[in-house]
């Protein structure tokens, strides 16, 4: 992999340059807070078989099981904060007129910093569904219900397992506001699993300044115009120091 120079010196971002803001991230984003990734190195999957707690077959077979295992994610989620990057993202999102998130993590942890604008592309531990009733919140280190309580069914996490294909219309909408900005940028991402790999790649092809923020470089590191490798938590700060 060709590395591209990265930027010593994080130069600040003027907001009133931009007219729409694009937050891209990932589990590296919450991984400052605490929160395990899921594929990465020592990461989730590396302790436990998804193919038992997370994809559909697992659920019907032994749904007490896959509720037990995202409970123990919820505790973890529960137990973290939000970082200095999450506050900078929602401080933003109350001064400019266009600032979105859209986030490949689960744990609510933008929400929690005071973003209300926030798309998931992977759904959420604080949602659940049911077929007949569609998703519902749930928040809190236990389910509140595990079958509904109108049709008697086991209610499902609301998160795009392995094997699900992500939501039309979250990917749709998700498209259209990326097609729209004029500044990207991708944190704690390496965006290599599609359709979310696309992403990227859709903002510089309609003119957006793409910028990756990671703790090292990516397989797709040469597609942005700059690079900044460390935490988000110390990067963004530096990037709009009128934020916090």
């Amino acid at each position: 992999m060709i590395q591209p120079d990265s930027r010593v010196d994080v130069l600040p971002l003027r907001l009133n340059d931009y007219e729409k803001i694009v937050f891209f991230t990932g589990a590296g984003m919450s991984e400052e807070s605490g929160i395990p990734t899921y594929r990465g190195k020592g990461g989730t999957w590396e302790q436990y078989n998804y193919k038992n707690y997370a994809c559909q077959s697992a659920f019907e077979q032994n749904p007490e099981d896959v509720l037990d295992f995202h409970e123990e994610r919820r505790k973890v989620a529960i137990s973290c904060q939000p970082h200095s990057g999450h506050k900078v993202i929602a401080e933003m999102a109350k001064v400019h007129p266009s600032v979105s998130v859209i986030t490949q993590n689960i744990d609510g942890m933008h929400q929690r910093a005071g973003n209300k604008n926030v798309i998931e592309l992977h759904g959420s531990l604080w949602r659940v569904r049911c077929t007949c009733n569609g998703s519902r919140e749930d928040i809190g280190e236990t389910y509140k219900h595990r079958k509904c309580p109108d049709c008697g069914e086991w209610l499902r996490p609301d998160i795009i397992w392995f094997e699900d294909e992500l939501n039309s219309h979250v990917y749709t909408s998700s498209t259209n506001i990326i097609s729209d900005s004029d500044l990207f940028i991708s944190i704690g991402t390496s965006a290599v699993v599609y359709p979310a790999a696309g992403l990227p790649l859709s903002a510089k092809m309609h003119g957006a300044r793409c910028i990756e923020i990671n703790i090292d470089y990516t397989e797709g590191s040469a597609l942005y115009h700059d690079n900044f490798i460390g935490k988000a938590g110390e990067i963004l700060p530096q990037l709009f120091p009128d934020t916090l």
